[in-house]
């Protein structure tokens, strides 16, 4: 088999309401902006991904790789590994396209890529991850929305100047859905987005604050509490405190997760693949937390294409035990975050996100909807 041509899609569907990311404090979003990637092959089989392009920086990228995809096996998955390391050298963020390949690899097996790659669980459970920063008063009403929905956790943004003021929105939500809900919490301090409005940055102090302060509350994990390459840092929070740390979606390859593993930086590790590792680099990274004792829980804040693709990596390996689920209505919903998708996906009446049974991805892409809110760009 030989990929044959790539077609690329600046798409920008329209949110129902603005949404105010906490990670770019400052720059509300209209739109769902993601770089969609359709690999073909000659025996007609089709492999599709997607990165999130907030300003339409990821133009260039598609014609740049194309180079080293046509005529090409996908099945040499590895050999494509070093392609998007190099890219990666020159500032080219490329891993997103390796899902593209396990997508055509998946259709050619006539199997999903979880099954392929080891076929652990076909449900995983679903924390509701918020995205905004709001008052307790909203958030409480938020909690006790995805709580009669069916989730059995949920994730809170703190991002505030003031602790007291993060330690107020958990407390607040913590008394309203008792015991029996897990709740994480997200500083969003690993990869600060400078420019638009003010933002705290954390140092390591006030995370061990803030991380004994929610112990509390019986948190699940602290999210990021500092930057992404702060490996002292983060070893010494995580060794001052009961609650989990977490982190990595945007630490790049294996060679970050070597580190976070080996300085004990983290109890749970977020690798996107999308953003970060692709799908075959994912199962390394796993590997690594497996014998270190350490869970493996996706980031999946990207889009739907995205969350899919993360979802057969939590299918694929035994130490996964949440799938984030990206939910902040009115403006982030599923069938917005899953536009370019035939069907949004759903957790299902015990809180679980079913894994598709579909080869490949396992998803249905509408390209009619991607043509007409997308700038073809190849």
């Amino acid at each position: 088999m030989k990929i044959t041509d790539v077609e690329a899609y600046l798409c920008r569907f329209p949110l129902p309401e603005p949404f105010w990311p906490s990670w770019i404090p400052g720059l509300p979003e209209s739109n769902n902006t993601l770089l969609l990637v359709r690999l073909m092959t000659d025996e007609g089989l089709d492999g599709y991904a997607a990165a999130p392009a907030f300003l339409g920086e990821l133009k260039g990228v598609p014609e740049l790789l194309k180079v080293f995809l046509i005529d090409r096996d996908p099945f040499k998955v590895e050999d494509f590994i070093k392609v998007f390391r190099s890219a990666k050298a020159v500032g080219v963020r490329g891993w997103f396209m390796e899902i593209a390949l396990w997508d055509i690899i998946g259709k050619a097996a006539g199997l999903p890529v979880y099954k392929l790659l080891g076929g652990y669980r076909d449900r995983v459970l679903a924390y509701a991850s918020t995205g905004e920063l709001r008052p307790p008063p909203r958030r409480v009403e938020d909690a006790q929305r995805i709580k009669q929905m069916g989730f059995k956790a949920l994730k809170l943004r703190i991002r505030s100047d003031d602790i007291r003021d993060d330690l107020a929105v958990v407390e607040a939500v913590r008394d309203a859905v008792g015991n029996g809900m897990e709740i994480m919490v997200d500083a969003n301090q690993a990869w600060p987005i400078h420019g638009f409005a003010d933002y705290p940055s954390w140092d390591a102090k006030r995370a061990v604050i803030t991380a004994r302060e929610l112990e509390r509350f019986d948190v699940t994990w602290l999210e990021e509490p500092l930057g992404m390459y702060d490996y002292d840092g983060l070893a010494v929070v995580n060794a001052s405190t009961s609650i989990n740390i977490a982190g990595g979606e945007l630490n790049n390859d294996i060679y970050d997760f070597r580190e976070l593993i080996y300085r004990r930086c983290y109890d749970i590790l977020q690798p996107d693949v999308t953003l970060a590792t692709g799908i075959l680099n994912g199962i390394k990274v796993a590997g690594m937390a497996e014998a270190a004792g350490l869970v493996v829980n996706p980031h999946t804040w990207t889009n739907g294409i995205g969350f899919a693709a993360n979802l057969q990596l939590m299918g694929a390996i035994p130490n996964c035990t949440f799938c984030e689920f990206p939910f902040e209505p009115p403006g982030w919903v599923p069938e917005a975050r899953d536009a370019m998708l035939a069907e949004p996906f759903k957790i299902d009446d015990e809180g679980y996100v079913r894994l598709p049974d579909a080869p490949g991805l396992g998803i249905e892409v509408d390209m009619e909807k991607v043509r007409a809110f997308g700038e073809k760009l190849l």
